[in-house]
């Protein structure tokens, strides 16, 4: 019996092409549009943990905090030195890895090529605690750190603009004033949501940055990464601790330094995003409810258009039940197909506008199955009144209907 009223209902949608598919445009519209939201949704929040990542892995960030008042008067925080990160090194014992780091642009020369780029004045364990390796070469040892030898590491974007096809190891390389020896190449990292190429960069021992380049001792911000991100709190509690005591700050006295925590950066921008995409996608499911709405129209005026059909077939020994089943199948299956077009539809709007907006294709079976089923929800719950008031028909004012 389901068979025969699945046959009947597709020739009654078949018969009525035009018409029916300008019922479920609403249904394809709804669908289609969560599908993209959705989708693109997922991209962004893999691209967002993608980008962290390329930050560091299990990271803190130690800067200065905001402008504090004192006696009315507004008081900068102070910056970092050396001995902040040697004591943070020597007496935080969860500490995989601490890297002070400060940066400013500059013009770097190598023969006839001229570059303006970021330069980073930093240690050795810069590499290990921005997840940052390299391609060639090697990072600094302790005695170039602390005598502020002239050597540098380059960004592959650097390497492939002054040195192309080359090796660069050993070459000179001329940032602002200071001539230095290139004895390492990082790894390319590309673009990052938040800013511009990191590989655009040029990395200086922190002392021979000070001496050479900044002229001054003072730290901006320090890196700091613990063995596991489980051990990001108690590793932030502790830094916390040290550097509340070496600033002085009483019990009370609030904090001239901010911590940030990457993870706690990631959750929140992943949070946000979520939030976003099911805000959106709420709103673009209000067309589904449209098509819903559009189905039970159509069914409505189809049953007044059979109501002689209707008729005979109550007059025959169809019971109220099979009549109902009829028009629940026809109108669920007119959802069904408007769902799966909305669906292919969706599925391709989302792989042709994610490589446009610089996000990866993330597939998500669950939503494609949700949609698809609440599709077809919407078309029995739509459907059901139609249904019921044909069911209910009398069959002698059924067969008299002209």
């Amino acid at each position: 019996m389901i068979g025969n009223t699945l046959i009947m209902a597709f020739n009654e949608i078949k018969r009525n092409i035009l018409r029916s598919s300008l019922t479920v445009l609403g249904i394809i519209i709804g669908v289609a549009a969560v599908i993209i939201i959705v989708t693109l949704g997922s991209g962004t929040t893999a691209q967002v943990g993608s980008e962290i990542s390329k930050m560091g892995s299990n990271m803190l960030t130690l800067m200065p905090g905001g402008n504090r008042r004192m006696g009315g008067a507004a008081v900068s925080s102070p910056l970092f030195k050396i001995s902040d990160v040697e004591a943070l090194r020597r007496e935080v014992p969860n500490i995989a890895a601490i890297a002070p780091y400060a940066q400013r642009m500059a013009h770097v020369i190598a023969g006839n090529e001229n570059r303006r780029s970021n330069v980073v004045g930093t240690t050795g364990e810069f590499t290990i605690v921005r997840n940052w390796n390299l391609t060639s070469g090697r990072t600094f040892t302790l005695a170039e750190e602390q005598s502020g030898k002239s050597v540098c590491i380059i960004g592959s974007t650097i390497q492939a603009d002054m040195f192309p096809g080359q090796d660069p190891i050993g070459a000179a390389v001329r940032v602002g004033k200071i001539s230095c020896e290139v004895i390492g190449v990082l790894e390319a990292k590309g673009q990052v949501m938040f800013g511009g190429d990191q590989d655009l960069v040029v990395v200086l021992p922190i002392r021979t940055y000070q001496r050479r380049i900044a002229g001054s001792d003072r730290i901006p911000q320090i890196f700091i990464s613990a063995f596991t991100p489980e051990g990001l709190s108690s590793l932030k509690v502790e830094v916390t601790d040290l550097m509340r005591e070496r600033r002085r700050l009483g019990e009370g006295e609030d904090s001239n330094f901010d911590i940030l925590d990457m993870t706690e950066v990631s959750e929140v921008m992943e949070s946000t995003i979520g939030t976003m995409t099911t805000f959106l996608s709420a709103i673009a499911a209000v067309s589904l409810l449209v098509g819903g709405i559009g189905i039970m129209n159509i069914m409505l005026v189809s049953v007044t258009e059979r109501t002689r059909e209707i008729g005979i077939r109550l007059a025959i020994g169809a019971t109220e039940q099979e009549v109902m089943m009829q028009f629940l199948i026809e109108a669920a299956l007119l959802s069904a197909l408007g769902g799966f077009v909305g669906i292919v539809i969706g599925l391709i709007g989302a792989a042709a506008v994610a490589p446009a907006i610089d996000v990866p294709f993330v597939f998500e079976p669950l939503i494609v199955f949700m949609a698809f089923a609440f599709s077809a929800i919407v078309g029995v719950a739509f459907g059901f009144m139609p249904a019921r008031r044909a069911a209910r028909l009398n069959p002698i004012e059924a067969l008299r209907h002209e």
